[in-house]
């Protein structure tokens, strides 16, 4: 991992604050990380937290400064080695499988040609739901990787499926993902 750029991004879940420990364990592994935070993700946790650790802008909206010529988006997306995306919420799920550019974390999918790993975190019912099933089968389709998600406590106060599952097996994901890339 070491020297890869992964795109972490971030969405509206209360899993949000578990993806300041990814971003720790992926910098450890050597990995240059940036951040892009959705506008509900930034109602769990703030920008500042992901700046910090990561010691890169946190880019939160499509208009953020352009470098050069070249759209930040753009620009990201064509240095990604992976986007990852933990939490990912049924929305950016939905958003994904159907093409749908909204804000930034959406264009940049749209736009790179980086392997996409998803770590799904919802409620149990959203997870299972007809149209939640059917969006992971399209991105399935068009080589997007899923980390399914764990089995216990929801924050909803429900149990069940739909927790985001454990910071090591995301990183394992990442890492077999891009050792399965630098061998093709």
């Amino acid at each position: 991992m070491k020297d890869k750029t992964i795109l972490l991004g971030v969405t509206g879940s209360i899993a949000a604050y578990k993806a300041a420990d990814l971003l720790r364990e992926l910098q450890g592994r050597g990995a240059v990380v940036h951040v892009i935070m959705t506008d509900s993700a930034q109602r769990f946790v703030s920008p500042l937290t992901f700046k910090t650790l990561s010691r890169n802008p946190v880019l939160t909206s499509l208009w953020d400064e352009e470098t050069n010529w070249v759209p930040g988006h753009i620009e990201l997306s064509d240095q990604a080695d992976l986007l990852l995306v933990a939490p990912a919420t049924a929305n950016i799920l939905a958003q994904f499988a159907h093409g749908l550019a909204l804000d930034l974390l959406t264009s940049i999918y749209l736009a790179t040609n980086a392997p996409v790993l998803l770590a799904p975190a919802m409620n149990g019912k959203m997870w299972d739901h007809p149209a939640t099933r059917r969006n992971r089968e399209i991105l399935e389709e068009r080589a997007v990787q899923l980390v399914e998600p764990a089995t216990g406590d929801l924050a909803c106060g429900y149990k069940g499926v739909g927790r985001l599952c454990d910071t090591d097996q995301i990183v394992a994901s990442v890492e077999k993902l891009l050792q399965v890339v630098v061998e093709h």
